[in-house]
């Protein structure tokens, strides 16, 4: 049986933000994109499955460059750090890897893993153990003992949920060690933390400790990214040789400088902060935080933009994975923010999640754009996101999702578990039960 599809009919948007081209014909066969244009027609088999396009555009499928697979969409620190076992893990996020792919992301860039388990769950996925898109992942960030955004959760040493606690260079040399010998595509620092007297994190890295990670990284051939939200750390952070930058919240000029200079990838997820914004009453999240977070969207926005014309490379990434980005749904939201927040255009965006989001997989020359010789991960939609960016966004505007060559299975219903004992915790009331409030206020 032929392994040959035939897309006829589309407009294809290629990934390399070029122009449209209209009614070209693209052949995939064997894993790989073999013929674009009138030469698909003419190479095209005779038993090849035919894919009519018309109407709708062809384009790469989606990179989602920061995306947490094992959380399960999770709602607290509590629940990440502590009620998560590794063997229901790994089953869970065989399962939510379905409804990734699902959404149109065939490519996805994990940085810290529950328990370590990124190699394995992308050792499955390549072996085609289970579905989903093809993964390069970190093993576990790397904190120091003030901790990440868990802050006092966090324990002195040792190792809880997706945090490997360093407490010295001498410590961050051997883990970083350790983390490339357990199969790391990255290495993971956690810049950035929350301790009990700071407003908002702090750095929480000394200089020469984020110089050891990358130095130790970079010497086994093994790339190193930061969670950064606060300019300094992302200054520290681009001086050290990270090579990519999550978040860069409040970035300065000065920090803006460093990273030029050094050739840091920028990846600043505000998908999480714009749901949180827009949507976070609805869903019973803290009250008042709203304006908190539309201000750092602003604010890192206008500097993402200075960045953007000073030449840096910005990547696409959702942060699924928490009760605020479940699997599935918020994948393209990114660009929507990037082109109403930044002002790119809707291609340049699409470019941020395709080819841009083929390095941060380390697979420039196999995926991100279509082109001939690229790997076969293409997606068809019922409509045109360059005049409407937000349908990437839409599931069902998806019409084929063609992953590793093959049609993607889209009429099955959609994934979902029901409730794990220990899993989500549930709070026996949101808030105090006073006497006040139970009986009213004494007259």
């Amino acid at each position: 049986m032929s392994s040959a599809i035939l897309i006829t009919g589309g407009t294809l948007i290629d990934g390399n933000g070029g122009p449209l081209v209209s009614n070209s014909g693209v052949l995939l066969d064997d894993g790989k994109i073999v013929a674009i244009g009138d030469q698909a027609i003419e190479q095209a088999s005779l038993d090849a499955a035919v894919i009519d396009a018309t109407g709708k555009t062809v384009m790469p499928g989606l990179i989602d460059s920061h995306l947490h697979c094992t959380f399960d969409d999770v709602q607290s620190n509590d629940q990440l750090f502590f009620h998560r076992d590794s063997t229901l893990v790994a089953l869970t996020t065989a399962q939510n890897l379905q409804k990734v792919l699902r959404a149109g992301v065939t490519s996805f860039v994990d940085p810290d893993t529950l328990h370590g388990v990124g190699p394995g769950i992308r050792n499955a996925l390549e072996a085609g153990v289970i579905e989903g898109p093809r993964m390069k992942t970190g093993v576990q960030a790397m904190l120091t003992s003030v901790g990440g955004t868990a802050g006092p959760l966090i324990p002195d040493s040792g190792t809880v949920g997706y945090a490997q606690v360093v407490k010295s260079v001498d410590d961050v040399i051997l883990w970083t060690r350790r983390h490339v010998k357990q199969g790391a595509d990255w290495i993971k620092i956690h810049a950035t933390g929350s301790t009990p007297t700071s407003k908002g994190e702090v750095l929480v890295w000394s200089q020469d400790e984020l110089n050891a990670a990358c130095d130790t990284a970079h010497a086994l051939g093994v790339r190193a990214m930061a969670h950064c939200r606060t300019s300094e750390s992302v200054r520290a952070a681009a001086e050290a040789g990270v090579d990519l930058i999550l978040h860069a919240s409040f970035m300065d000029e000065v920090a803006l400088a460093a990273v030029v200079k050094s050739g840091s990838t920028l990846c600043p997820t505000f998908t999480f902060l714009a749901n949180l914004a827009d949507f976070g009453p609805s869903v019973g999240a803290s009250p008042g935080m709203e304006d908190v977070f539309r201000n750092e969207i602003s604010a890192t926005a206008k500097m993402m933009r200075e960045a953007y014309d000073s030449g840096v490379t910005l990547i696409c990434g959702s942060e699924s994975g928490f009760a605020l980005t479940p699997y599935g749904h918020w994948h393209g939201r990114e660009m929507e923010i990037f082109v109403n927040e930044l002002g790119l255009t809707p291609i340049e965006a699409i470019t941020t999640a395709t080819k841009n989001g083929a390095w941060a997989m380390g697979m420039e020359d196999e995926l991100g754009t279509v082109e001939v010789g690229k790997l076969a991960d293409v997606l068809v939609v019922d409509g045109d996101p360059t005049q409407d960016i937000t349908i990437l966004n839409d599931k069902s505007k998806l019409s084929e999702i063609i992953s590793r060559g093959k049609r993607v299975d889209l009429t099955q219903p959609w994934p979902q578990h029901g409730r794990i004992p220990n899993w989500q915790i549930s709070s026996w009331a949101s808030e105090s039960l006073t006497w006040e409030r139970a009986y009213g206020s004494p007259s």
